[in-house]
């Protein structure tokens, strides 16, 4: 999606813990919340599950990309919240998903190339994304687009 000039756009990219077991039904209720809401502000991105945490990507009008990483970082469901990335864009990456899910198991290929001890806190933002990039180029998005 190519983004209008004057509106002023950012990509968002954080890592979180888990605040108790990665549960399906936890990630279910991130994801759904995440895809009503976002949809409803014209948020776009990918959350990609890790063992123990969380990676994510929120694309969208400033303000409001601003306004829910502040709400992420108090959501009992995570802890140790840490930005990675952020950056004024032109055009998003995620644009056909209000929310799409990835998720990342230690025995993951990509994972294993390019981190053999993958740790998200410990990589650059630029590592991180470029990770993204190949699990969904890779089609490993396990949530398909949203309308």
């Amino acid at each position: 999606m190519k983004i209008p000039s004057h509106a002023v756009q950012v990509r968002l990219l954080y890592v979180s813990r888990s605040n108790g077991p990665q549960t399906t039904t936890v990630t279910s209720s991130i994801l759904m919340q995440a895809q009503a809401h976002n949809r409803a502000q014209g948020i776009t991105g990918v959350l990609c599950q890790g063992q123990g945490y969380f990676l994510q990507v929120l694309e969208g009008e400033r303000s409001r990309v601003n306004a829910l990483y502040q709400r992420i970082c108090g959501d009992a469901r995570h802890k140790d919240v840490e930005l990675l990335r952020y950056e004024d864009i032109s055009e998003r990456l995620y644009d056909p998903w209000s929310m799409a899910l990835v998720r990342l198991s230690a025995q993951d290929p990509m994972v294993k190339v390019g981190h053999p001890e993958f740790d998200p806190y410990a990589a650059s933002g630029d590592q991180v994304m470029h990770l993204l990039s190949a699990l969904i180029a890779s089609s490993q998005v396990i949530q398909a687009p949203t309308p």
